[in-house]
């Protein structure tokens, strides 16, 4: 089979030397993203998407995605959880139904991309029916009336349908909104009442609460630390001060490896100025990315330095591990034992 990326002496010095004795032999990645691209049309144009995450790659079908776990962790056992990606009401079924396929084929846990609207009976029965394990909701699928800056959880993750995720014991994979992230006091006070409402949702906050800074915290951790159910995955996330935080907060039991492949293929570093994330890429390798905020170019030799973005995430990680003094069985809980608890209380598939 074709690989889907290149893989560079840099990239195999890196597992070697940082990562592979560091991770688990058995992993689950709780944040994945498939789909085919004749399935998308427009679903990704919207001005509360960030642009660079469709640089890295116009599909992701299943067998490059299972193929990408070969290359960037040989000789582990990598199961992914998958969902698609932006759905639309219009394109939502066939989306949702490649996930359920895919998943199908390959003994794969899946989550079921879900829009507001969509009544409880009918998310129900598809939930049901395509075997998912619950739901994965995004903050662009907002009603368009609603300032970025306004958007509420509850906007795109409607109380009806938490209400049948209690019902069922389902996962929420919540994405959070607000461009305050993390630290914003609404942000944080509704996390907080989803957990207290709707206590048997297993509940996971994507990314860190999106903290990627580390002024996107605030006081979000001291606030948090009080919580006792929900759950955090640090997919596409680098910053090794907010994990080491995170850590300290709630402890190793209630956090997830996820990654967001596949743009965790992105070849970058991560760095933060004034406040902001900006993905550093090799010149060229991305195309124009000039207009994109969140991104600078590099020329060799600095360029010839960078790997992917899956190992420095997993390099910030190990850092804050350390630094929190967890130990081999942490890790093991955090990289598998963990999701594979929440999956498996839902429907024993991971052995």
């Amino acid at each position: 089979m074709k690989h889907p990326f290149e893989y560079k002496k840099i990239d195999s010095d890196v597992y070697d030397t940082e990562l592979k004795d560091f991770l688990p032999s058995k992993i689950i990645d709780i944040h994945t993203h498939i789909w085919l691209s004749r399935h998308r049309e427009d679903s990704q144009h919207s001005d509360r998407l960030v642009t660079w995450p469709s640089l890295v790659a116009p599909e992701n079908p299943v067998e490059d995605h299972l193929e990408c776990y070969k290359q960037l962790f040989p000789e582990k056992d990598v199961t992914p959880m998958v969902f698609t990606t932006i759905v639309t009401a219009d394109n939502c079924t066939i989306n949702n139904n490649y996930i359920s396929e895919s998943a199908g084929k390959y003994n794969l846990p899946a989550l079921y991309f879900a829009y507001p609207e969509m009544p409880a009976e009918v998310l129900e029965q598809n939930i049901l029916k395509g075997d998912f394990l619950g739901i994965k909701v995004y903050l662009s699928l907002s009603p368009g009336y609603i300032p970025d800056d306004e958007i509420r959880i509850y906007d795109f993750l409607p109380p009806h349908q938490l209400e049948l995720m209690n019902k069922h014991g389902w996962i929420v994979m919540l994405h959070i909104p607000r461009s305050t992230r993390l630290k914003d006091p609404v942000n944080l006070a509704q996390m907080i009442e989803i957990e207290e409402r709707y206590p048997n949702v297993k509940l996971i906050i994507a990314h860190v609460g999106r903290a990627y800074c580390p002024e996107d915290i605030g006081d979000a951790f001291k606030v948090l630390s009080g919580t006792k159910r929900m759950n955090f995955d640090f997919s596409a996330n680098t910053n090794a001060f907010v994990f080491e935080k995170l850590i300290n907060a709630v402890g190793p039991g209630r956090i997830l490896f996820g990654s967001d492949l596949p743009i965790l293929r992105m070849r970058m570093k991560r760095i933060c100025i004034e406040g902001k994330y900006i993905n550093v890429v090799p010149k060229g390798m991305y195309g124009d990315v000039s207009y994109d905020p969140n991104m600078k170019e590099v020329l060799p030799p600095e360029a010839d330095e960078l790997t992917f973005f899956m190992y420095e995430e997993l390099r910030a990680f190990k850092k804050a591990a350390a630094k929190c003094g967890l130990g081999k069985s942490d890790i093991e809980d955090i990289f598998y034992n963990n999701s594979k608890k929440i999956i498996n209380s839902i429907r024993s598939i991971i052995k």
